[in-house]
């Protein structure tokens, strides 16, 4: 835990206001200990030792974010015959890195951020460059050099970056960037990583997105949008090879929410690979033959999960599928790659156990398997496939990073965080429990450590953001599962009705059902916990962030709830989503219609528990003004509440800095103990 000290410091540099109104719940017995080895809020959150590694296209260098003191991210690069060997550190003084890969041998692409304040308006800045193995040259691809007439082209100019399409990994020098600033937006151009020149190949002039690169670099997919009688639509185009005209080959219709994707193309020129959703609810992979517009065989479908990806060498040969499992997993069709990784999860100790599954689409009930600890995944590998980076990674285990040679010798490269015993974290696992209209939930649960003993125990239910949007059976990046798991709470992150990743049927069903449906869905996830002698039915809170915010709130509003109170992260307002949807006529005819239910914010005076809000001032998602207009409801109806602006933080994850993180782990915990009364004591212990 913090310091005393510490923590004063922390609130002093992040909070901008805090206010406390207590309620008048009962003391309840205490909370059990926190075990000497559980991980301090500052454990979960600073920055990893090592993060986003990669390898370089000929297998001879290694890149990877790190960071020695958990404050700031360097880039270092080491070389693959030299890994005993101190790596080259590259720094930044002005941008905090996110992200680094390869786009040549000795090019490295960098993705770095930082606060923007344009007149009142407050955000982020991503901005993406390019630089060499040793940080001494950095260029900005196709960088804007005008200037702002207006603070609404200033922010437009801020926000606008290039995107890298393809690095053409049979190019030595040049890439694919899509120009997204004003007057050039769509426009493609090869720009050169190591004099910044740029040769503008097509004038696509913002009509077009979804680019579609062959092994070539030739940009041959395309998407458009367009209106039949008054409903949008989009078409997946393809460029013939043999005349260059652009040919519609795929017409998908918003308002109906199942578009067909292209995917990539095969080494034969007259073959593609498009996702669709054919049968039993689930996206499949398909050959697709261009000249005849006829889908073939499946490439790749799985009776209980999307597909999701295909993975094609640089000459167009499909080296592996994804699909979207309970972690994200990758069938392979490249025989030596899949006979690696197989050896690979037998020597880093894989296990997996039967899991009994009920398929919300179709009813099926069959079983499939499931990583009971941890599992392994390929995150990058040099162009003869000779080298490759592995990930091992699981909900109580913070990645490790491995290096495989040609030979299949794993070297460990370095534990993300190896300062966390996780002896001291809980046990997660994918589970199923049946809603009460009879719909099957997936959910993720995680049981604290065995020293709690069997329960029950006090309960978070913890939806996700979106809504539509899922989890994974995978580390929680942002801390939050395993800080409170680890203090004897179980936590369930039920996949309601209105996810994605599961199914057409689940993520439908959420539709108009804000606040409804959806929020039964958790509440019976609660229930099943209760019944299940895992959850203390005195002891049960609510805590999300985004969706999952609204969801809290929601929580604290409806009639005969069953949580003692309610935590929400940048909750929004059912209101402003809908005028959001509405602005736009995509999401007027994809999302509008979906997005129906109980205004939490314009009910907040009904509130029944005591509920805890926080929110980033520079929210660019989710406006500040809609916890702001909760809390005045709150206010106005004697409502007991905590609230929390946190100074500089945005609404993603990314924007987050570790004492941002740190300090809203510490401030909930502190809530449940003092204002939910979970840990004992009485209002008079504030």
């Amino acid at each position: 835990m913090l310091s005393k000290r510490l923590k004063t410091a922390t609130l002093a540099a992040l909070l901008a206001a805090t206010t406390l109104s207590a309620g008048t719940a009962p003391a309840l017995a205490a909370l059990p200990p926190v075990p000497a080895d559980a991980p301090s809020a500052k454990d979960l959150t600073r920055y990893a030792l090592i993060s986003d590694v990669a390898i370089s296209h000929d297998g001879k260098h290694i890149a990877a974010l790190t960071s020695g003191d958990g404050v700031k991210v360097n880039i270092s690069v080491w070389r693959t015959d030299a890994l005993d060997k101190p790596p080259t550190i590259i720094g930044s003084t002005s941008m905090t890195f996110k992200s680094v890969s390869f786009v040549k041998n000795d090019r490295l692409r960098v993705a770095a951020m930082q606060p923007i304040t344009i007149a009142s308006w407050k955000g982020h800045v991503q901005k993406v460059y390019f630089t060499d193995l040793e940080g001494k040259t950095w260029n900005s691809p196709l960088a804007d050099t005008g200037t702002a007439k207006t603070d609404d082209e200033a922010i437009e100019r801020a926000l606008s970056n290039p995107f890298v399409v393809d690095n053409l990994p049979n190019d030595p020098k040049n890439v694919l960037v899509v120009d997204q600033r004003r007057g050039g937006e769509g426009d493609v151009y090869k720009v050169n990583v190591y004099t910044n020149s740029a040769e503008r190949i097509d004038r696509m002039a913002g009509r077009y997105g979804g680019f579609v690169t062959d092994a070539k670099g030739e940009i041959r997919g395309r998407t458009s949008a367009g209106y039949e009688e008054g409903k949008a639509y989009f078409v997946q185009q393809i460029k013939n090879t043999k005349t260059g005209a652009w040919e519609d080959h795929f017409r998908s219709y918003a308002r109906d929410r199942n578009f067909t994707n292209l995917e990539g193309f095969a080494s034969d020129p007259n073959i593609a690979y498009v996702s669709m959703v054919k049968t039993n609810g689930k996206r499949g992979i398909y050959v697709y033959d261009i000249a005849a517009k006829q889908v073939l065989e499946p490439l790749f479908e799985h009776k209980l999960f999307d597909a999701k990806g295909v993975f094609l060498d640089d000459k167009d040969e499909v080296l592996a599928v994804g699909y979207d499992d309970a972690r994200g997993s990758a069938y392979w069709i490249d025989e030596q790659l899949g006979a690696r990784f197989k050896a690979v999860r037998t020597a880093l100790g894989v296990k997996t156990e039967p899991l009994a599954w009920t398929d919300p689409d179709t009813d099926l009930k069959t079983r499939f398997n499931v990583t009971t600890d941890f599992d392994v995944a390929v995150v990058d590998w040099s162009t003869d496939r000779n080298t490759v980076i592995i990930e091992k990674s699981g909900p109580k285990l913070p990645a490790e990073y491995y290096l495989l040679d040609k030979a299949g010798k794993l070297t460990l490269l370095g534990n993300s965080r190896p300062w966390i015993k996780t002896a001291a974290l809980g046990q997660t696992k994918l589970v199923q429990y049946t809603a009460r209209d009879g719909l099957p939930i997936p959910a993720l649960l995680t049981t604290p450590p065995a020293s709690f003993g069997p329960g029950p125990h006090p309960t978070i239910i913890h939806p996700h953001g979106g809504p539509w949007a899922r989890d994974h059976l995978d580390w929680d990046p942002a801390g939050w599962v395993q800080y409170f798991a680890s203090r004897g709470y179980v936590v369930l992150q039920p996949q309601f009705r209105g996810s994605m990743g599961w199914g057409e049927k689940l993520w439908r069903a959420g539709d108009k059902e804000w606040g409804g449906k959806m929020q039964d869905d958790k509440d019976d996830g609660a229930k099943w916990l209760i019944d299940q002698k895992l959850a203390d039915p005195t002891r049960i809170a609510m805590f999300g962030y985004s969706y999952g915010g609204y969801a809290a709130l929601a929580a604290a509003i409806r009639p005969n709830g069953i949580y003692s109170c309610a935590v929400s992260g940048a909750g929004g307002s059912l209101a402003e989503m809908r005028k959001v949807t509405s602005n736009s006529r995509i999401l007027r005819e994809r999302q509008a219609p979906s997005v129906d239910g109980l205004d939490a914010i314009q009910n907040a005076s009904d509130a029944k528990i005591p509920i805890f809000l926080y929110h980033g001032d520079r929210d660019t998602n989710v406006d500040i003004k809609d916890s702001l207009r909760f809390i005045n409801g709150l206010k106005n109806a004697g409502k007991p509440y905590k609230w929390m602006e946190i100074k500089d933080m945005g609404h993603g994850y990314v924007t987050m800095t570790p004492d941002m993180m740190e300090v809203q782990l510490t401030e909930i915990d502190r809530f449940f103990q003092k204002q939910c009364h979970f840990g004992g004591g009485s209002v008079a212990d504030e």
